[in-house]
C-alpha cells in the first residue's frame, strides 16, 4: 500500500513539481557599468612640439568603457608656457573627464594659481575645455589678488586665470578709471 501526503488537498508532490517547473523566471544578465581599468600614483604629461605643456598628478584613476575617466581622489595640474615656465595649476578634490564632449569637471575645494600673477581662483566646482583653453563655472567663487577680493557666481575665464570675467560680481572693489 503506497501513502501520499497532502497538504490542504494538494499532493506534495505534485506542489513540489509545479514550483520547480516555473520556467516564466529568466535571469536577466546585469551589465557592468564599473570602471575597466584603475591605476594609482598616476602621473601623465601632454607635450607640443616637444615641450611639456601640461603635468598631471592623481592618487587615483578610473577609466571606463566609453573613455571618461573619473579621479575620486583628486586631481593636480600643472600648465607650462612654450619656454617651460609654470604659468598655472589647478587642484580638484575630486575630478571628471568626459571624453565625448572633451570636458573636465573639477568638484569639491577647487583652486587655481596663476604662479606669475600671484593670483588665486576658489570655488566648489569648476569645468575646464582644453580644446577652447577655458574655464568655467556657474557656482560661487572668490578671487584672490595682490591687493583685494573678489567674489562672485559664475565665472568664465583663460585656463591659466590671465583673463577672467565674474558673471555676478558681488561686494566692494576698486574700478580703475
Amino acid at each position: 500500500m503506497k501513502r501520499f501526503r497532502f497538504l490542504n488537498g494538494i499532493p506534495v508532490i505534485g506542489l513540489l513539481l509545479a514550483v520547480s517547473c516555473n520556467s516564466s523566471e529568466t535571469t536577466i544578465p546585469v551589465e557592468y557599468e564599473g570602471p575597466l581599468s584603475e591605476a594609482e600614483n598616476v602621473t601623465m604629461q601632454y607635450a607640443e612640439k616637444d615641450r611639456v605643456k601640461v603635468v598631471l598628478t592623481a592618487a587615483k584613476i578610473l577609466e571606463f568603457e566609453n573613455g571618461d575617466e573619473e579621479f575620486p581622489e583628486g586631481i593636480s595640474i600643472e600648465f607650462y608656457d612654450e619656454l617651460g615656465n609654470k604659468t598655472s595649476t589647478l587642484r580638484a578634490n575630486d575630478a571628471y573627464f568626459f571624453k565625448e564632449e572633451n570636458k573636465w569637471r573639477g568638484r569639491g575645494n577647487v583652486e587655481v594659481v596663476n604662479t606669475q600673477k600671484e593670483e588665486q581662483l576658489n570655488t566648489e566646482e569648476l569645468f575646464w575645455k582644453p580644446a577652447d583653453k577655458k574655464i568655467f563655472t556657474d557656482k560661487f567663487v572668490t578671487i584672490k589678488l595682490q591687493s583685494e577680493v573678489l567674489y562672485g557666481t559664475g565665472l568664465e575665464a583663460n585656463e591659466d586665470l590671465s583673463k577672467y570675467q565674474i558673471k555676478n560680481p558681488e561686494g566692494e572693489f576698486v574700478v580703475d578709471e
